[in-house]
């Protein structure tokens, strides 16, 4: 890496670098709540005093999928302060601004728009936690981009192919390829990269002359075989890699050997998990480029909230604890307070030299209590420190590390993964999905989905809030499973069909691409079934409102008589009750209320519907259902569907 010899000239670019900011993060929390809209706002101030020509941001700005109306008004008001103005811009776009921003109804650049004023353009891609979702795959950084106050870039939408095509930046004699990349399921980008499906576009002209910088948000260690992206998957021609999605600063540039290129890894703006990483000081970075060559310079932000972290290992100190002796739990807890306290004052003695740092610190220690010991009352512990640590819920965390190493083999225990994680690790729902059906008893294994097919939709309904994302999967795979039946002219004998089943359900596993498709064809179905079920809501109470005012017209016959004696609280019965749901869901008969099957039949969606099987309904049954009429059938409820599981 080479130094810039002159950072205030003619050539030379100023680019404020932050990743995973997590405005929102614990925004209902008394004491922490604001801590990331005042960090954010000490980003932009450097940003503004620095006099940047633009701010890039590696993702995960908010940290929730749909962020709350106070979060989204905080960004706004801080953007809108710190990032318009009448200062110029000094550099130009020098490539297709209608490709780099294809997908926005604004497809330029914001400050290049006659209707704003900026002075600071902000370039973000999307991260994990802020990426787009719903039936028009929307998130929220496009609606900081519609409001002109950001440039949302490096979006893909497509499963089988990704081209990177840079957005081309050019400041006096200095060229910049900027290149983004939102993220992605890391094994899916995995999958993609060894079967060369990835792809990063090259200027046509002088590509040796170009500063190549490109920002990605995917897992950098190693959490599985294919889950992280390494940096070997890289084209060696890029100069710069800002990394965001991990936690831990390190954003002095680091080179890849092999590729030759330099890695920063800004690391996050606020603690969001109490492990050693997140205790690491956290910085922002001033990159400075001109030419070819450039230079990182660290700014230690000072509004973060310290965080102090220590490990102790009962069984280490045998001249302390003793675990026959009745009162030893009395001395572990003596001892826990006693490092408590030791990092309460090299907390207090920090802040001294820093007074825009929050007085509360937030402090973790960890014990691992194996060898016979039993835990203290956390929550007793932590009444003595109400007042003065940020985090007084969960100071303590008792685990047994080294009885976790020899249980390796033993059957897992669903409840106990779910209820006691790691120290330090993210155990995603969808793996939590796979080892548990992996590990289950035969009579609860699936047998017409995959593991991995189910625990993506599970993922979708717990993330995303896809509530229809389980039963759609469900549905297109007894579709498929069918065809794929009629197609081999199956006999309707039960052995067969099931030894069929299961020959297809193993050659699916094996095509993991194939089922990469199923799953997003299965979430596109959830999503468009979500908006019309919004449509027949907002219809069903306008029908309701003219059902209340033609009182006294009706005819009985028509069976309308219940529906205007109810009145008013029909509607708003209904339009709860529907919210959410399928058709059948909502026309059911549990509550007494509702539409009729007809009803739903008429609010179909726009893709054909498999048949509508009873309760417990097996394979069988609804691969011979499937030579009757289909029209006249209502869709299954998800409790109907789930017993294909």
């Amino acid at each position: 890496m080479s130094a810039v010899s002159s950072q205030n000239d003619e050539d030379t670019f100023k680019i404020l670098v932050a990743t995973d900011i997590h405005l929102g993060y614990l925004e209902k929390d008394p004491v922490r709540g604001n801590d990331t809209f005042v960090t954010f706002n000490e980003i932009l101030d450097h940003a503004q005093k620095n006099e940047v020509d633009f701010i890039l941001l590696g993702g995960d700005l908010f940290h929730d999928n749909k962020p709350s109306r106070k979060t989204v008004h905080s960004c706004l008001e801080s953007l809108r302060k710190y990032c318009m103005g009448d200062r110029p811009v000094q550099f130009e776009i020098l490539s297709d601004q209608a490709v780099n921003f294809h997908y926005s109804k604004f497809p330029w650049v914001n400050y290049q728009d006659e209707n704003l004023n900026i002075s600071i353009p902000v370039f973000s891609i999307h991260g994990n936690h802020d990426d787009p979702t719903g039936a028009d795959a929307l998130c929220a950084l496009d609606i900081l981009s519609c409001a002109g106050l950001l440039n949302h870039f490096g979006r893909s939408t497509s499963v089988e192919k990704i081209d990177i095509s840079p957005i081309l930046l050019r400041k006096g004699r200095t060229k910049i390829a900027l290149y983004g990349l939102g993220a992605i399921p890391d094994e899916r980008l995995y999958r993609m990269f060894v079967n060369k499906q990835v792809t990063m576009l090259r200027p046509k002209e002088d590509e040796d002359s170009w500063f190549n910088l490109f920002v990605i948000h995917q897992n950098r260690s190693k959490h599985g075989a294919t889950n992280y992206i390494p940096e070997q998957f890289l084209d060696d021609f890029i100069n710069l890699v800002v990394w965001g999605h991990e936690h831990e600063c390190k954003i002095a540039p680091f080179q890849n050997e092999q590729q030759r290129f330099y890695v920063s890894q800004p690391g996050s703006s606020v603690v969001t998990s109490l492990s050693p990483g997140e205790a690491v000081k956290k910085h922002i970075g001033l990159l400075h480029v001109k030419g070819k060559k450039m230079k990182m310079e660290k700014i230690a932000l000072e509004t973060v909230r310290t965080f102090h972290i220590e490990d102790i290992v009962l069984a280490d100190h045998p001249e302390l604890f003793n675990p026959d002796n009745p009162n030893v739990t009395q001395a572990i807890q003596a001892f826990c307070m006693e490092k408590v306290e030791l990092m309460l004052d090299t907390a207090e003695r920090e802040r001294l030299g820093n007074p825009r740092q929050p007085e509360k610190p937030i402090i973790r220690l960890r014990v691992d209590y194996a060898g016979g010991f039993e835990p203290f009352s956390v929550h007793r512990f932590s009444q003595k420190y109400m007042h003065r640590v940020a985090n007084p819920k969960d100071i303590v965390h008792f685990f047994r590390h080294r009885e976790q190493k020899e249980k390796k083999d033993i059957d897992l225990n669903f409840g106990k993964l779910v209820s006691r994680p790691a120290e330090g690790t993210t155990l995603r729902v969808e793996d939590l999905v796979k080892q548990y059906f992996q590990t289950a008893e035969k009579k609860v294994q699936l047998s017409l989905l995959t593991e991995r097919g189910m625990g993506e939709a599970v993922q979708e309904f717990v993330d995303k809030e896809e509530k229809e994302a389980i039963e759609e999967l469900v549905k297109f795979q007894l579709e498929k499973t069918q065809r794929f039946l009629k197609e081999r002219r199956t006999d309707a004998v039960e052995e067969k069909i099931d030894e069929e089943v299961r020959k297809f359900r193993e050659s699916r596993k094996k095509n993991t691409e194939e089922e990469d498709k199923e799953v997003r064809e299965a979430m596109i179905r959830a999503r468009a079934h979500r908006s019309e079920d919004e449509v027949l809501v907002a219809a069903s109470s306008d029908e309701d409102s003219m059902d209340i005012e033609m009182t006294g017209t009706s005819n009985p016959s028509d069976g309308l008589s219940s529906t205007l004696s109810r009145g008013r609280g029909r509607a708003r019965g209904r339009a709860r009750g529907a919210r959410g749901q399928n058709s059948t869901a909502r026309g059911s008969s549990r509550r007494g209320r509702g539409a009729t099957s007809q009803e739903s039949a008429s609010g179909s969606r726009s893709y054909k519907p498999v048949s509508g099987p009873g309760k417990n309904m097996s394979i069988m049954d609804a691969f011979r259902s499937s030579k009757t009429d289909r029209s006249s059938n209502s869709f299954q409820s998800y409790s109907e569907v789930s017993t294909l599981l």
